[in-house]
């Protein structure tokens, strides 16, 4: 490979990012597609251009991502949201998370005989969605009436929902694989409830802390500096005790989204700058695949890209029943969860960190299914608008 330092390497991702993001803009290629297609093309396997320590150092960039991703999330847990949601959108978005995950777990361990700890973790990244591919169909075509609010709020949701699944399927998955066993005992109950009680104390002390000290921040520039300062340190925090980064920091946002006076001015601070972060993340994304190991991922990799839409449809289905929405909305709607991008490709790399073998499994199979579903999803999304007529 050329030799390239690192700061050198971080410089060539982000402009090349930028630049390879504006030309693939033009064929309607949505952001991260575009950044996981510059990963592979600068990756190891290609022009080989990202030096061994970038590539070593994705488990950390994944942790700090996703702690981003995950305390943004929390806003949408602030009471004036969830009343604004609506019983159909939490049913809805119950439903698609609960029935993606389990037809994708069942499948996986019952009919290919993967072990459970990794047929849950491919199920728990499944509920994952692509809100702002969806977003920008709607914002396209300027659709307006029940089935595009209701999708609205679905996909606003429902990754909070799966970050929940996910790090409690995370914790199970750990102590099934290091009890090599392929139930779930007692002891790995436990533990996951540890681990998982914990974040919620973590986050949730640490969001009243933030919530009492914001007031005493008063230029943009302090909140930002405290703002990011405290999710680090609720990242590293988290790691310390083996606590789950993802809800510590999910509650965090939560806590200070119900509690803090400026938070809707301190959530848009953060989403103003964290964009070369994400541009980085979904780079070494996808340098991380691994193109020879593609060919050996056929059938699991088969059952993974079509059970997941399926189980999207029943679960956002049965939610719509179970919630008493329009005909339209109940047949529909399950059509517009197609999309999956960051956070799925978050949980992946974090997969990889923690299970090297089979997190190279989930990695690869989730960057190629996630390909398709970004390039085929928004057609989906077009359909379910036009069969509702809101188009």
């Amino acid at each position: 490979m050329i030799s390239v330092n690192g700061i050198l390497c971080v410089s060539i991702i982000l402009l090349a990012g930028f630049i390879f993001h504006r030309l693939l803009q033009k064929l309607r290629f949505p952001a991260v597609t575009a950044y996981l297609l510059l990963g592979i093309l600068i990756g190891p396997y290609m022009l080989d251009l990202i030096p061994g320590q970038i590539l070593n150092a994705s488990g950390l960039v994944s942790n700090i991502a996703l702690g981003f991703i995950a305390f943004t999330l929390g806003e949408n847990f602030s009471l004036s949201n969830i009343r604004k949601l609506g019983k159909s959108v939490l049913w809805i978005s119950i439903g698609e998370v609960t029935f993606s995950w389990a037809l994708v777990t069942f499948c996986l361990h019952f009919f290919l005989k993967q072990p459970l700890y990794l047929s849950l973790l491919f199920g728990a990244i499944a509920p994952a969605t692509a809100p702002a591919a969806t977003v920008m169909v709607i914002r396209e075509y300027k659709a307006r009436g029940p089935m595009t609010d209701t999708i609205l709020g679905v996909v606003a949701i429902d990754d909070a929902w799966g970050l929940i699944l996910f790090a409690i399927c995370l914790a199970l998955s750990r102590g099934l694989f290091y009890h090599t066993v392929n139930s779930i005992p007692l002891v790995v109950i436990l533990k996951a409830l540890l681990e998982v009680g914990g974040a919620f104390l973590l986050g949730g002390a640490m969001g009243w802390i933030f919530s009492y000290l914001s007031k005493f921040l008063h230029a943009q520039s302090e909140l930002l500096i405290f703002t990011i300062g405290f999710i680090l340190l609720g990242i590293g925090l988290a790691i310390h005790f083996n606590l789950s980064v993802l809800l510590s920091l999910m509650f965090l946002g939560a806590v200070i989204a119900n509690r803090s006076s400026i938070s809707s001015k301190l959530f848009d601070t953060v989403k103003g700058v964290d964009s070369p972060l994400y541009l980085v993340f979904f780079t070494l994304v996808g340098a991380s695949l691994e193109l020879f190991s593609l060919k050996e991922l056929g059938i699991l990799g088969g059952v993974y890209f079509l059970t997941r839409p399926l189980g999207e449809w029943i679960g956002a289905y049965v939610g719509a029943v179970i919630s008493k929405a329009p005909r339209l909305v109940r047949n529909y709607v399950g059509f517009s969860l197609v999309p999956q991008a960051g956070v799925a490709l978050g949980m992946a790399l974090l997969c990889k960190s923690i299970f090297p073998e089979a997190g190279t499994i989930i990695l690869n199979v989730i960057i190629a299914t996630t390909v398709i579903y970004e390039l085929t999803g928004p057609f989906f999304t077009k359909f379910a608008l036009l069969k509702a007529g809101e188009i």
